[in-house]
């Protein structure tokens, strides 16, 4: 049976130079919880996480963790060279366990030793084997490829240089090691950039089904919801915790929210009644004649009042207020985001047809039909990694690889009049780097004999003379 992971900050703070980005921060986590930290970039996230896992030490308080069954540790990008291999990421992230296998193959090793140190070497050995096979030593490999394909990196190369990697396949290869490592806590550092849909969801069904601790950076709203059991705010140098995962994270910040304008409006009404008050009894306090000789003579009404009576007292309790008020002012919540950036283009009447691509073919990237795009609209562009979304992103600006583009030049008429064009390929043997063209047109491409035609209309925001990019 695992022992429970104990995590927990006490007056923690951490400064770089003159910058203090965590300010006397505590913070407990409880065994088995999984933590959503959020917070805006550069709010200290990932110092936190830092903190956590022993990368870096505090500058002041403590920082303990309690965790018998390991510490997995996911950084926003691998700590390993371009000329690393695949097995040397894979190496990196289960350092512990293989230390602890290592450790277990030397006392298995000395089990044949006579002397009196042979019970104290099995002893040894027995609670090295409880501790490997506690964390499934024996299946960490499987895992890992078991994870690989859950992130859509199936039968990955060990040998292969971690280079010849893409930023996103380097991310998801530390991920798959990271998890198969099975520690008791885990600490995440944003583990669902460069995942589409299928990997995030096989990713949360893992991390819901981890037996032990989560504490994961991300500014995956879906992902908080489904995953986290709590969730952990860091701005300006603190950290607030929120219990009931993110549903009651929103409902407590509406609360927050709610309650700071209550008492903002409570402070401009406080602020302008005193000094309403004070102009008030000014103008009494003008009023009331100054003493005149003999006043003091006589009783009750008939006894003259000092200037510096009632009015004047009230006058002294409400400029003393309003400084007070002044000096501790109740700040309005902030704006909430919004996205009001008015998108320019040229004129175009709503619906009509800004861009056309017909038979789109990017060899080993893309294959697309047809796609027309109309003023107004707003496209989503989604798919699994390596489905070619950013290769159409690419055909659409017009910035294809020249390495794997073709573009029409005048050749005749198709049937239905347009001009059709004669593939040109860009860094060929037989016409390197060649250009020509108008901006926009019908282009034909494919071998001679099976043409395939390509239509790209003007765009919307102009051409300004530059070649528009066929890919095939």
């Amino acid at each position: 049976m695992r022992t429970a992971a104990q995590l927990a900050l006490a007056e923690t703070t951490k400064r770089y130079g003159t910058r203090v980005v965590l300010d006397r921060v505590s913070l407990t986590v409880k065994p088995g919880e999984r933590i959503g930290v959020i917070g805006d970039n550069g709010s200290g996230k990932s110092t936190l996480l830092r903190l956590m896992a022993d990368v870096e030490r505090p500058d002041n308080g403590e920082v303990v963790v309690v965790a018998p069954g390991g510490v997995g540790y996911l950084p926003q990008s691998l700590a390993l060279p371009s000329h690393a291999t695949v097995a040397d990421a894979i190496d990196l992230a289960l350092a512990d366990l293989r230390e602890v296998e290592a450790r277990m193959r030397a006392a298995e090793r000395s089990l044949g030793e006579a002397g009196a140190g042979a019970r104290a070497g099995l002893d040894t050995y027995v609670r090295l084997v409880a501790e490997f096979e506690a964390r499934d030593g024996y299946e960490a490999d499987t895992r890992v490829e078991v994870a690989l394909h859950g992130l859509g990196l199936p039968g990955l190369d060990r040998s292969r240089p971690l280079g010849t990697l893409s930023g996103g396949e380097r991310s998801r290869l530390a991920l798959a090691a990271t998890l198969a490592s099975a520690p008791e806590l885990l600490l995440l550092d944003e583990p669902t950039n460069d995942l589409d849909d299928r990997a995030v969801a096989w990713l949360e069904q893992r991390l819901r089904a981890h037996r032990g601790t989560v504490v994961a950076i991300t500014h995956d709203r879906m992902f908080l919801e489904r995953v986290s059991t709590a969730i952990v705010e860091v701005s300006d140098g603190r950290v607030r915790r929120y219990g009931d995962g993110y549903a009651g994270y929103l409902v407590a910040k509406a609360a927050e929210r709610a309650a700071q304008e209550r008492a903002h409006e409570e402070w401009k009404a406080e602020l302008n009644r005193h000094a309403t008050l004070v102009a008030a009894n000014a103008g009494r306090l003008a009023g009331i004649p100054r003493k005149t000789p003999k006043a003091g003579m006589g009783t009750g009404a008939w006894r003259a009042r000092s200037r510096t009576h009632g009015a004047a007292g009230r006058i002294r309790q409400s400029q003393q207020r309003l400084r007070w008020l002044t000096g501790h002012p109740a700040p309005p919540p902030p704006e909430p985001l919004r996205f009001t950036a008015a998108l320019a283009t040229a004129e175009a009447a709503a619906g009509a047809e800004v861009a056309a691509l017909d038979t789109v073919v990017v060899t080993g990237r893309l294959r697309l039909d047809s796609l027309t795009i109309r003023a107004g609209e707003r496209l989503l562009v989604t798919g699994p990694n390596g489905a070619g979304k950013t290769t159409l992103m690419r055909v659409l600006a017009g910035s294809c690889d020249r390495t794997r583009a073709r573009y029409g030049e005048p050749g005749g008429s198709d049937s239905s009049g347009r001009t059709s064009r004669r593939p040109v390929t860009y860094g060929g043997p037989d016409r390197p780097g060649r250009r020509t063209g108008p901006c926009c047109g019908p282009t034909r491409t494919g071998a001679p004999g099976a043409w395939t035609t390509t239509r790209t209309r003007s765009w919307p925001w102009g051409c300004s003379g530059r070649p528009t990019w066929g890919c095939a």
